[in-house]
């Protein structure tokens, strides 16, 4: 025998006064009396068949019943609000934060999804923090180890480039180190010193200069101040274009990686689930990486 509909203006109630375990402050955030909370409570309780709470005297407890439907309902009213967000607003806006060193990585693919789903819009903010924060952000790229939940982009791997016009004679060796600019993209110089390490060299460094990002040094680098190190990745499309060549064929890895977070309240959003596709598998040169996108 079929049962009744729910009545989802009680279980609404009964979401909000769970979160407050206070009457009170339930009826001020529905903008209703603490009686028509009660009512709606008491509404949900008869077609449930039993107590939600117990009340005191000091506010109310959760039966063992009403603690266990909780989350699904909570879980189910989130989805719906999601689903009708997005049916409502089919243009939203994803907020996705990024550090400044993924940038050449980053725009190139933020372009191609552009020119691939015209209905996803995303506001980039660059940033040079890598902390965990999502506050008012949908989804951030994250420079350093893989957080729990997060997707893998791709791990940081250096290697030596230097503008072709700075090497007339095509070649450099070890021992020509010495006559260029260190550019670091560290003040630490840490991302130098772990290549050279890793190459057995010791050059006498005569010169140095210090950036805060390996988006600045690479930069730098292109505009001849001097040779950088930097992630065999983020310097692709330099390279392919010839603006900078990597002389050394000599590559470490850092240990770190470039990941991708998104909120765990926006997992169900299909608009994010895209964004998050892409990022993680979409090659922007790919035509068929568009077409495959374009298909889901």
């Amino acid at each position: 025998m079929s049962r009744r509909p729910l009545p989802f203006n009680a279980a609404y109630a009964f979401i909000i006064a769970a979160r407050h375990l206070n009457l009170t402050k339930a009826a001020q955030e529905l903008c209703i009396t603490q009686g028509a909370v009660s009512r709606k409570i008491a509404t949900l309780e008869s077609w449930l068949g039993f107590p939600l709470f117990e009340r005191h005297a000091r506010g109310l407890h959760l039966t063992p019943r009403g603690a266990s439907l909780l989350p699904a309902l909570n879980s189910s009213f989130e989805q719906m609000m999601q689903a009708t967000e997005q049916a409502s607003n089919p243009h939203a806006t994803l907020r996705l934060k990024a550090p400044t060193c993924a940038m050449r990585w980053l725009v190139p693919r933020l372009v191609a999804l552009e020119q691939t789903r015209p209905d996803l819009h995303v506001s980039l903010t660059t940033t040079v923090d890598h902390s965990l924060h999502l506050e008012n952000y949908d989804a951030a790229i994250l420079y350093g180890t893989l957080p729990p939940g997060g997707y893998r982009l791709f791990a940081e791997e250096l290697t030596p480039v230097i503008a072709p016009e700075l090497i007339l004679s095509g070649q450099l060796t070890s021992e020509d180190l010495a006559g260029f600019t260190f550019l670091h993209p560290t003040a630490d110089g840490r991302d130098w010193m772990l290549w050279l390490n890793a190459q057995g060299i010791k050059p006498v460094i005569k010169r140095h200069q210090h950036f805060d990002t390996m988006d600045l040094a690479i930069s730098a680098a292109v505009q001849g101040f001097g040779i950088t190190v930097a992630d065999v990745t983020l310097i692709e499309a330099d390279l392919a274009a010839g603006r900078l060549i990597a002389p050394f064929s000599g590559k470490v890895k850092t240990g770190a990686v470039y990941s991708l977070i998104q909120r765990p309240s926006q997992g169900s959003s299909t608009q994010l689930a895209a964004l998050v596709d892409w990022l993680c598998d979409a090659d922007p040169s790919s035509a068929e990486a568009g077409k495959a996108e374009g298909e889901k």
